[in-house]
């Protein structure tokens, strides 16, 4: 019998804890934890293909640049992105690997850098809107805006971050390479950070750009080019909620195509938070009966698939 296909979207709760000092070691650890839920679903019958952010730690990643350029040239943008990419892969292939192992299995883990297509004349390089890096106060983030020219917002009332260009995935580069890979059997992480976002020369030839994809829109697309599903979008929420945090907030155990839509016009879900979930399931799932999204917190990941909670986003 043919296991369904999951693509399995992480969010930054799954990597890394708020209240911890943002360590490789600390993250590590979470990983560890993250993968027990992971593991669980590949076991539960589900072929899974691993997602995930990058926001936090492509932030840290330039500001330790900016901070070392007196020491050694800054590296560009896309490189930074690669660079994150290739270490959190490193990590939840190491922990996914690791609990096969303590689970007495021997199942093979792979991550692929991967490369996604973006439009160079995409307008999201003219709004910013894709937050990365830390939290800051209002103080702080002023200060960056005078002192280094970032572009800060606020953060769905959670405090102040630096946003950057945040372009629409067009095409996954690796996408054959990684449906080999998971023809064989293995348990593939791509699209790290939403992908390296790169352009398209006229000649064919690739080139790196300053800004990091959304994780849940190149996981959609990931999703769609491999016909998986279910695409499951972790987050550090059960359900998703109209009037969140209000006095008549209303969580939702299911979303037709036409609810999700009018929410988001209704200004419901939060730019940069739950807004890009949302869009991303309704893309995944329009014009595809049969298939599914679901939105849940990584804990209640099985439960989810199980019917016993999560949003599930369906086209009817």
């Amino acid at each position: 019998m043919k296991k369904e296909k999951i693509v399995i979207a992480l969010g930054g709760n799954a990597l890394e804890k708020e209240g911890i000092p943002a360590t490789a070691e600390s993250q590590l650890e979470t990983i560890r934890e993250t993968v027990r839920y992971v593991v669980d679903i590949i076991e539960d019958g589900y072929q899974v293909i691993v997602a995930h952010g990058n926001g936090p730690q492509v932030g840290r990643i330039v500001l330790q640049n900016e901070g070392a350029a007196h020491l050694t040239p800054s590296l560009p943008f896309d490189v930074c992105g690669a660079m994150s990419q290739g270490y959190i892969g490193y990590h939840i292939q190491q922990g996914i690997k690791n609990e096969f192992k303590r689970r007495g299995k021997d199942n093979g883990v792979i991550s692929v850098v991967t490369q996604v297509v973006v439009d160079q004349n995409d307008p999201g390089f003219k709004n910013p809107t894709k937050p990365i890096g830390p939290f800051y106060s209002e103080e702080e983030a002023r200060k960056l805006e005078i002192e280094k020219g970032y572009n800060v917002v606020e953060d769905a009332g959670r405090g102040y971050r630096r946003v950057v260009a945040s372009p629409k995935p067009l095409q996954i580069v690796e996408l054959e390479g990684i449906k080999t890979l998971i023809d064989t059997g293995l348990t593939v992480i791509t699209v790290g950070g939403g992908g390296i976002p790169v352009i398209k020369r006229d000649d064919g030839t690739l080139e790196g750009v300053a800004a990091v994809i959304d994780k849940d829109l190149a996981s959609e697309k990931l999703a769609k080019d491999l016909d998986a599903d279910v695409l499951f979008i972790l987050t550090a929420v059960e359900q998703v909620a109209i009037n969140f945090n209000k006095p008549n907030e209303k969580w939702l155990s299911e979303l037709t195509i036409a609810e999700a839509e009018k929410y988001i016009t209704e200004g419901h879900f939060a730019p940069g938070s739950m807004l890009p979930k949302v869009m991303a399931a309704v893309d995944f799932v329009k014009g595809r009966p049969g298939k599914k999204a679901i939105i849940t917190s990584l804990e209640g990941a099985l439960r989810a698939l199980q019917g016993e909670t999560g949003t599930v986003i369906i086209d009817r």
